[in-house]
């Protein structure tokens, strides 16, 4: 993905339509001077709605989008006619997007489904018509009621990335390399951090045909939770990941820290994303011998499976894919 072209984040102004009022209109024909109320009603206003899209992965189209406006519905008129209903405003979104109040921050919906739509902000009500108020004491109501207001909101919508696999880990901890030597993927890397300022996707071709995505996902720092570095627009699109493939660098003073200082990070921002399989991949391990491997593995975080790899060698990456396969499926 390019970063230009890669938005996971927008803020939009919101403002459905008014309702049509309705008709204090009376049948009149050349046989009936004073005939009974027949006036119809309002249409609504117009909804703002969001519409699921497998084809889409950025919310590019809507970042210059500020302000989205949906049609007004027309007023009712004589003869019990309704009034046409405001023209709705669809936004077409990738899967994977959430909208939240601006205001409070409230998650409202997820968008998951493939022509999925859900109603973003509602259109107000069209009146009714003064045939609807005529009773035996009140025979010729005069009036009939106005158009309810449309809504004015402002929403956010931020994208989190669908994979299978997503890459946890500091900056230059190998994450974008391991992507694009197993993947088509061809994501920045350098050797400063936030070399990666936005996820890539990469498919993996397994065994038999068989596939799967991963997602190198900008890297953390200690207390990314609290919104340092690029923090929380790392950690939203970690929510979304089936399993997690944490990964430090074998030149790392004390590699069990480092996983510790990882998993507060995730369980600070969501307690629920520990719930997920994980996997522990020691990279840069070309800079080891099988002597140096054997005095680290005391050291090595307890209950997660392990795998010394070396992306740039090829070490170990048909072992990792397995361990993944496994994971992904168990």
């Amino acid at each position: 993905m390019a970063e230009q072209n890669f938005v996971d984040y927008v803020r939009i102004c919101c403002r459905s339509g008014k309702g049509g009022a309705g008709s204090a209109h009376f049948y009149r024909d050349k046989m009936t001077a004073k005939g009974g109320p027949d006036g119809g009603d309002g249409g609504r206003g117009g909804h703002i709605i969001l519409k699921g899209n497998a084809q889409m992965w950025t919310l590019l189209h809507l970042k210059y989008r500020k302000h989205i406006i949906a049609g007004v519905g027309a007023n009712g008129s004589g003869s019990h006619k309704h009034g046409a209903d405001g023209k709705d405003v669809i936004l077409d979104v990738p899967l994977g997007t959430v909208a939240k109040n601006a205001e409070t921050g409230e998650v409202e919906f997820e968008m998951l489904e493939d022509g999925e739509t859900r109603i973003l902000v509602s259109g107000g009500r069209g009146g009714l018509g003064n045939d609807h108020f005529k009773s035996s004491t009140n025979q010729s109501p005069r009036y009939a009621q106005p158009g309810e207001d449309g809504k004015e909101e402002w929403k956010i919508l931020e994208l989190k990335v669908l994979a299978d696999v997503g890459l946890v880990g500091f900056p230059n901890a190998g994450k974008s390399t391991l992507l694009s030597v197993i993947t088509a993927a061809k994501p920045k890397i350098g050797n400063y951090p936030f070399t990666t300022l936005t996820p890539n996707l990469g498919i993996v071709s397994y065994r038999d045909g068989r596939s799967f995505i991963m997602a190198d996902i900008p890297g953390i720092i200690e207390k990314a939770h609290e919104g340092k570095g690029i923090g929380h627009r790392f950690l939203r699109h970690i929510e979304r990941n089936a399993i997690l493939l944490f990964m430090i660098p074998a030149d790392t003073d004390d590699i069990q820290k480092e996983y510790a200082i990882l998993l507060n990070e995730l369980e600070q921002f969501n307690s629920e994303l520990l719930d997920k399989p994980r996997l522990l991949a020691i990279t840069k391990s070309d800079l080891l011998d099988e002597e140096l491997k054997e005095m680290l593995e005391p050291g090595l975080p307890q209950r997660v499976p392990y795998i010394f790899i070396s992306a740039i060698a090829q070490q170990g990456i048909a072992k990792l894919k397995d361990m993944i396969w496994q994971k992904i499926n168990a």
